[in-house]
């Protein structure tokens, strides 16, 4: 897809730190200059770690724009600001997260995960998806999760974003195949980075109205230990995204679906393994509520192990 002459221009969303930081400055050090990357971020008062990162490149092969993937006007502006609105990859990378037992969690809070997660990258596609199909060229990616395939307990309403997108992609990587643009989801699993520090540590001293005793005591005793457990067993680094993202930039037959870690597949394979789906539910259910003292044990296995026939769905970083 990145063969060819000219540079091909690359719009990041969510570059401001953590993994859109990481793919927009990779791109830019490309050695074959094979990029232009159009950083953005909401705020541009926070571009101080992805100038510093970028060095040199930054006003070369990396420019930077100001975008809301929240606006409909803020989208616009951005991407009439690009030379004859031309952008031959798109990378939908802006996300936020919401942790916590459901009960406690505001409507607004909820509609505000998918103001991002889902309508953001939809406004996105939208607004690019015109001059590519006429064109009848470019790559849309979209920064999904293994929560898009798999649901994971007090992560309730991150997880229905990432099905949304996960269904949106699905749906749009037909029509798009006609025209000759090609759609992939690249679905990490756990991820060292500074927003997910900070949020664990954030949701440890919380209280949760609206929620009972009980709930509230398995989500802050068991659950945020097993969390960080599978933190320390399965972690990749914003920069192991980076790389897999540019390896399906970079191949001439991208994959719809790009698994980041084989050390995961053994999760996702229990949805596939039962299609009642109990074999996932009761699972993870014995896992966090039963067998709690187990879990680093149980996460050291995974290590250890991979599913065979869903390794192939993976895409390395090395």
């Amino acid at each position: 897809m990145a063969s060819g002459g000219e540079q091909k221009v690359v719009l990041i969303t969510g570059c401001s730190s953590g993994i859109g930081l990481r793919i927009a400055v990779l791109l830019a050090r490309d050695e074959q200059k094979r990029y232009h990357v159009i950083a953005t971020m909401r705020d541009l008062r926070k571009k101080h770690q992805l100038v510093e990162a970028a060095g040199d490149t930054y006003g070369k092969t990396l420019t930077l724009l100001s975008l809301d993937v929240c606006s409909d006007d803020s989208v616009r502006k951005c991407i009439d600001s690009v030379k004859d609105h031309h952008i031959d990859i798109l990378i939908n990378n802006a996300g936020v997260g919401l942790l916590g037992p459901v009960e406690s969690i505001s409507m607004d809070e909820m509609k505000r995960v998918f103001e991002t997660n889902f309508f953001g990258t939809v406004r996105m596609i939208k607004e690019v998806m015109p001059d590519m199909k006429r064109r009848q060229s470019g790559h849309i990616i979209v920064m999904s999760s293994v929560m898009g395939l798999q649901g994971v307990v007090f992560n309730d309403v991150y997880t229905a974003s990432k099905f949304a997108i996960e269904g949106f992609c699905e749906s749009m990587a037909v029509q798009l195949l006609k025209f000759n643009v090609k759609l992939s989801l690249i679905e990490p699993g756990p991820v060292h980075t500074e927003f997910e520090t900070k949020m664990m540590e954030e949701v440890a001293k919380m209280e949760y109205p609206g929620a009972d005793a009980d709930t509230v005591r398995y989500f802050k005793d068991v659950y945020i230990q097993s969390s960080i457990d599978i933190f320390e067993a399965l972690g990749q680094t914003p920069e192991d995204i980076a790389k897999c993202t540019k390896k399906v930039i970079e191949s001439s037959r991208p994959r719809f679906r790009n698994l980041t870690n084989s050390l995961y597949t053994p999760i996702v394979a229990m949805k596939y393994a039962d299609e009642t789906g109990g074999l996932s539910v009761h699972t993870f259910y014995n896992l966090l509520f039963n067998f709690g003292s187990l879990m680093h044990i149980t996460m050291s296995i995974l290590k250890c192990l991979t599913c065979s026939c869903l390794r192939r769905r993976t895409i390395s970083p090395d």
